[in-house]
C-alpha cells in the first residue's frame, strides 16, 4: 500500500507542476468561477485534462490508446505538436508538423536506448513550420523503455524541457498501472485454471460411473444426471469473464451437489438457506464451489455414518455473508494455517488457499476467509463479500446451449 501511495505521489506531481508552469502562460484574466488566482484555475483545468487522459493510458501504450490521450496531454503542455512512439514508431503525432516523424523516429535512437531525455533542433525547408525544436522524454516502466513523449516547439525553452519531463513521468506511472492491472488479470486467468485443474479426475470418473449405473434401471433418473454433469463442466470451463453472480455460482453447486448425492445416496443430506437479496451480487468466478467440495470432501472422508452439509447467504447490510459448514473430519488448525499461507498443499487444500488468495486480491486483506475447524468437530468457512467494489462486475449469466 505505501508504494501504491508513493506512485500516486509521483503521479500528481508532475501535473501539478505542469498545472503551474500553464499557469505561468495564461495571460489574461478569464472566468475563474470561483476558482480563484488564473494560476489556481489553469492549475483545475490541468488536473481535469490529466483525469481525461489517464483512462486511455491504463490500457497499455497502444496505437489507439496513444490517440486518444495525445491531444490531452498536448494541452497539460501547451505545444505546437506532441507525439507518442514506441519503440519502433510514431504511435500518433498531434498538432502540425507531421511531416517530421521519420526524422523524429530517427534522432530517437539514442534517447530510447540510454533512458535519458534531448532537446535538439529540428531542421524543416518550409517556411511556415512551426515546428523548430523538440524534447524527448523517455517513458519507462521498471527501469524499461518503453517508447518516448516528444514535444515540439517553435524555439528552445528550458520550461518546456522540464515540463515535458514531468508529464512523461506521469504517463509513465499510468503505464506502470496498466502494467499492474495487466499482471493482475493475468494472475487471476492462472488461479483459474488451477482450480480447473483441481477438478478431481475421480470426481468426474465416479460421477459417469454413477450415471453409467442408471442407464439401465432408471433411464430418466440417467438422462437428468447427465445434464447436471454437462452444466457443471460447461459452467467450471467456461472462458468468459472473471466474476460470476452469487446465484450462477450456486446454480453449479446444485449441479455438483446432485451428482454428489446420486452416488451416496442418503449418507449426504444438505441444507440450503439463500436470501433472495444476495443471488445478484458479483464475486470471484470458482469462489465458492470449492469451498462446498471441500466440505464434500472432509464430510464424508473417514465417516461410515451420514453426513450433514448446510450453506448459507446472507443479507448483512453492505455485505452478503455466506457460510460452508460441515460435520465431518475437521482439520488441525495449525496444519490450516500451512494450507493458507501456502506452506503445504495437501490433497484437497489447494482450493482453501487459492480462493482466500483471490478474495484478499480482489477484495482486501480484511476479506479473506475465516475457518473454524478442529479435529473431529467439523468445519465452518465464512466468506465476505461486499455487494459493490469497483472493477468487480458479472459477465452476465451463462445460459446452456
Amino acid at each position: 500500500m505505501s508504494g501504491f501511495l508513493a506512485g500516486l505521489c509521483v503521479a500528481i506531481l508532475p501535473v501539478l507542476a505542469a498545472g503551474f508552469w500553464l499557469g505561468r502562460r495564461t495571460t489574461r484574466p478569464q472566468h475563474l468561477g470561483g476558482l480563484g488566482t488564473p494560476v489556481e484555475h489553469a492549475t483545475f483545468q490541468t488536473l481535469h485534462t490529466a483525469s481525461l487522459a489517464a483512462p486511455p493510458l491504463r490500457a497499455g501504450l497502444t496505437e489507439e490508446t496513444a490517440r486518444k490521450s495525445a491531444r490531452r496531454l498536448r494541452s497539460l503542455l501547451g505545444t505546437d505538436a506532441l507525439c507518442l512512439t514506441d519503440q519502433k514508431e510514431v504511435l500518433v503525432w498531434d498538432g502540425v508538423g507531421d511531416h517530421h516523424r521519420a526524422e523524429i523516429m530517427e534522432r530517437l535512437a539514442g534517447p530510447l536506448e540510454s533512458g535519458r531525455g534531448e532537446a535538439f533542433r529540428v531542421e524543416c525547408a518550409a517556411p511556415d513550420c512551426p515546428v523548430r525544436w523538440a524534447v524527448v522524454a523517455p517513458l519507462t516502466v521498471d527501469d524499461r523503455v518503453h517508447g518516448a513523449l516528444v514535444a515540439c516547439a517553435p524555439r528552445e525553452s528550458a520550461v518546456l524541457v522540464r515540463a515535458a519531463g514531468e508529464v512523461a513521468r506521469w504517463v509513465s506511472v499510468q503505464l506502470e498501472l496498466a502494467d499492474l492491472d495487466q499482471s493482475r488479470t493475468r494472475l487471476i486467468e492462472a488461479e483459474i485454471k488451477a482450480l480447473r485443474a483441481q477438478i478431481s479426475p475421480h470426481f468426474i470418473f465416479n460421477s459417469l460411473a454413477v450415471i453409467a449405473s442408471f442407464v439401465r434401471t432408471d433411464p430418466e433418473r440417467a438422462r437428468e444426471l447427465l445434464l447436471e454433469f454437462a452444466d457443471f463442466t460447461r459452467y467450471s470451463f467456461r472462458r468468459h469473464g472473471d466474476f460470476t453472480t452469487l446465484a450462477d455460482e450456486l446454480h453449479a453447486i446444485d449441479h455438483y451437489l446432485a451428482l454428489v448425492r446420486a452416488r451416496f445416496g442418503d449418507r449426504l443430506s444438505v441444507t440450503l438457506q439463500i436470501a433472495p437479496e444476495v443471488l445478484p451480487v458479483a464475486l470471484p468466478f470458482l469462489c465458492l464451489q470449492p469451498l462446498v467440495e471441500n466440505a464434500v470432501k472432509h464430510g464424508l472422508e473417514g465417516k461410515a455414518d451420514k453426513s450433514h452439509i448446510s450453506i448459507t447467504a446472507q443479507d448483512a447490510g453492505a455485505e452478503a455473508l455466506v457460510v460452508i459448514e460441515d460435520d465431518g473430519a475437521g482439520m488441525d488448525p495449525v496444519l490450516l494455517r500451512r494450507i493458507l499461507a501456502g506452506e503445504v498443499s495437501p490433497s484437497g487444500g489447494i482450493g482453501l488457499s487459492n480462493v482466500d488468495d483471490r478474495l484478499r486480491q480482489v477484495y482486501g486483506d480484511d476479506y479473506g476467509l475465516v475457518i473454524e475447524t478442529a479435529v473431529g468437530a467439523g468445519m465452518k468457512i465464512t466468506a465476505r463479500l461486499p455487494k459493490y467494489q469497483p472493477g468487480v462486475h458479472s459477465a452476465g449469466r451463462l445460459t446452456g446451449g
